[in-house]
């Protein structure tokens, strides 16, 4: 049977951002991401610093009803970008499904993959300048009229961290009215320890005066890093 990467299976906690946040969840953190974001707050799954566990969609399953019990019907796969991921993806979230269970994903939209249409939640992060990463906006164009076409619930999502990301934000927001779109408050430091809560609020605060006053922006959502604000950087929360 075909394994995934795995290198965290955690929960039950909430979702911290995006269109389903404070929904409480399971976790499955794949490996591997074609990105190199400079903020990136999980670089441990693309820098080789830690070392995945080859799980059939079968294990992870285990490993999800050995952490979260009877106490979830919701799964989020995270990455890392787990669309680099193919036939054992498509077969986890069958098996998801079958035990009744919703499952959300983000991914930066970069690679499609077919089974996308099966995400009850899927959150597509296109990364502004401020990650150093450059945005194939034809590629993603293609990919938001697909899942369109399909009727898939999803959104946009962009961090932002300066006032250059909040222009690409709004040049997303343009170029897909129609698409949801969630601005979340980058994390500068993700490797710093202690409370966080303070710099963070503070951040959300400068982002939301910047939205308020924008009439490009009139339809989007502003939100924070919910987890980051109870946990700070901690994993596995």
């Amino acid at each position: 049977m075909s394994r995934i990467p795995v290198l965290e299976v955690f929960g039950p906690t909430i979702q911290g951002e995006g269109m389903v946040i404070g929904r409480k969840t399971m976790f499955v953190r794949t490996a591997g991401c074609d990105y190199r974001c400079a903020w990136c707050d999980s670089k441990f799954t693309w820098d080789g610093s830690e070392r995945a566990r080859m799980l059939t969609p079968d294990e992870v399953w285990a490993e999800l009803v050995a952490a979260g019990g009877r106490r979830f019907n919701h799964v989020t796969i995270s990455g890392g970008n787990p669309a680099l991921i193919r036939d054992p993806m498509a077969e986890l979230i069958a098996l998801l499904h079958g035990h009744g269970i919703r499952v959300g994903l983000e991914t930066q939209g970069s690679v499609w993959q077919d089974w996308f249409v099966e995400i009850d939640d899927l959150t597509i992060s296109p990364k502004p300048p401020s990650s150093g990463m450059d945005t194939d906006w034809a590629g993603l164009d293609v990919m938001v009229r697909r899942l369109s076409d399909h009727g898939v619930h999803f959104s946009l999502k962009v961090p932002i961290f300066d006032d250059t990301d909040l222009d690409y934000a709004r040049r997303v927001h343009r170029t897909w009215p129609e698409v949801p779109l969630y601005l979340s408050v980058g994390n500068p430091d993700p490797s710093a320890g202690g409370d966080v809560a303070a710099h963070l609020l503070a951040r959300l605060a400068w982002l939301v005066d910047r939205v308020v006053q924008d009439e490009a922006l009139n339809a989007v959502h502003v939100l924070p890093q919910l987890h980051t604000l109870l946990w700070g950087n901690r994993r596995g929360v």
